[in-house]
């Protein structure tokens, strides 16, 4: 960018957030433009939470074609349907853009203790799993409260099935242990891995998602529990008693196969080569129908685009809308989005992704230079009806992320209570029953404002 031109941007930076540092708490003071966006930010509000509109379509998606595992015939008819019905909604440049996914098959499984008397075990095989040997296998049961305990007591783990009893404290340090404990299980000889679920306490509910081997070491079964289900086995063994369980896993790996991210536009009207991304990811896992991971954050991102469709607003910019495919199990879609638009990935201004459900108290966290934090706080201030408060730290997500990174881009999430999300996450538990139609409308009302109010900026958001 020439440097003169990089000066008048700053400038125009300096000249609107100049009202804001100077404001007080009590009449905070809005730049002009800023100001002219209220009308339609309120507008977009209302039209969002006057009705369930938002809310029927996620049901209408996860009742038509319940899960839609990446590879599946389920996840195709949706992408077919999104095209079909964003077409219908007066979307521009409706397209499949196509993926090669993997295929993993579930097959039967099963664990059960057989020593104390027999008691059925909640459990479901992690996502890319390898199969028991055929008709399953017996093994005796050793918990381990972490990584360093199983290293302590190596020597007793050969032969045994290895259960990682650890509390859940927070996703991003507990689910180390679904995705890496069969790895390091293997290499003490264990012959099967068993983890807690990864989540706060539910009803006997156990959560799947990927496991990941290590290339060139024997893979070994592996599988979540129930809480309440890990809880027995430690208390017998912490009594002295043994406990012996038989597991079946079936799962395996077919050949890649098409799939494809759909995508959408509302054609900007003066900046249409820059683009203000948003979306979630379509595929889910095969258990549960995915309403909350991703379903919800498809429809509330598509939802903000098509509210501003119905209500006749065409920004500066061009909305793009992703819904993205193959998150769960290997980021194909992202991935193939970054290489398809790397020559673009500048033009990208501004991406947003929801993929953490949209239960209440929700939040908006954005992940960009200090100018620009500054600036998506002022523009948060449109949001009050809404009660939002503030914009917090921490935007981003994994669909949006190589695009991001490639481009310096500025990044948001909708920020669903995570106290609430995890509880169904990646369980049978995920379908739209949990969700209440207004926390989607909600959503779907601030995404629509802040991508819309981005979207209007007269200058691009620094970086």
């Amino acid at each position: 960018m020439p440097s003169n031109r990089r000066r008048l941007i700053l400038s125009t930076f300096v000249l609107v957030l100049a009202p804001l540092a100077f404001a007080s708490a009590q009449a905070p003071a809005f730049s002009p433009w800023v100001a002219g966006l209220r009308d339609d930010a309120a507008r977009l509000i209302r039209a969002a939470t006057a009705d369930d509109f938002a809310w029927q379509r996620l049901a209408m998606l996860t009742d038509t074609f319940g899960a839609r595992i990446s590879g599946s015939e389920n996840l195709s008819q949706a992408i077919d349907w999104a095209v079909e019905t964003m077409k219908a909604d007066g979307f521009e440049n409706v397209r499949k853009e196509p993926v090669m996914v993997p295929r993993w098959i579930r097959g039967r499984e099963s664990a059960e203790i057989l020593d104390p008397p027999r008691h059925q075990v909640a459990m479901l095989g992690l996502g890319g799993t390898v199969a028991t040997p055929p008709g399953g296998l017996d093994a005796d049961v050793l918990p381990v409260s972490s990584f360093d305990d199983l290293r302590g007591r190596g020597s007793e783990a050969k032969g045994r099935i290895v259960l990682f009893n650890v509390p859940y404290s927070s996703y991003a340090e507990t689910v180390t242990y679904r995705t890496g404990g069969a790895r390091l299980a293997a290499q003490y000889g264990a012959v099967a891995v068993l983890v807690r679920s990864v989540g706060p306490i539910g009803l006997r509910t156990a959560h799947t998602g990927s496991v990941q081997y290590q290339q060139g070491q024997k893979a070994i079964p592996a599988a979540s529990i129930s809480v309440e289900d890990a809880n027995r086995i430690v208390r017998l063994t912490a009594r002295g008693r043994r406990v012996r369980m038989h597991l079946v896993t079936e799962g395996r790996y077919e050949p890649d196969v098409e799939s494809a991210n759909v995508v959408a536009e509302i054609r900007g009207r003066e900046k249409p080569d820059e683009i203000i991304l948003l979306g979630g990811h379509l595929d889910s896992w095969d258990v549960g129908t995915g309403a909350s991971d991703d379903g919800v954050g498809c429809i509330v991102t598509w939802e903000a685009a098509r509210l501003m469709l119905k209500l006749g607003i065409r920004p500066r910019r061009t909305i793009r809308v992703v819904l993205w495919t193959n998150e769960e199990n290997g980021l194909r879609g992202a991935n193939a989005y970054a290489e398809r638009y790397a020559s673009q990935a500048e033009d990208h201004v501004f991406a947003l992704e929801s993929d953490s459900g949209v239960f209440a108290p929700a939040a908006l966290g954005f992940s960009g230079s200090g100018m620009a934090r500054a600036m998506m706080s002022h523009l948060g201030s449109l949001l009050a009806p809404l009660g939002f408060t503030e914009i917090v730290p921490g935007g981003g997500g994994a669909d949006i992320g190589p695009i991001a990174q490639a481009g310096n881009v500025p990044t948001m999430a909708y920020l669903g209570d995570a106290a609430r999300y995890f509880v169904i996450h990646h369980t049978a538990a995920d379908t739209v029953e949990r969700i209440a139609p207004d926390e989607v409308s909600k959503a779907a009302a601030a995404i629509a404002v802040m991508t819309y109010a981005v979207a209007e900026m007269p200058e691009r958001l620094p970086r």
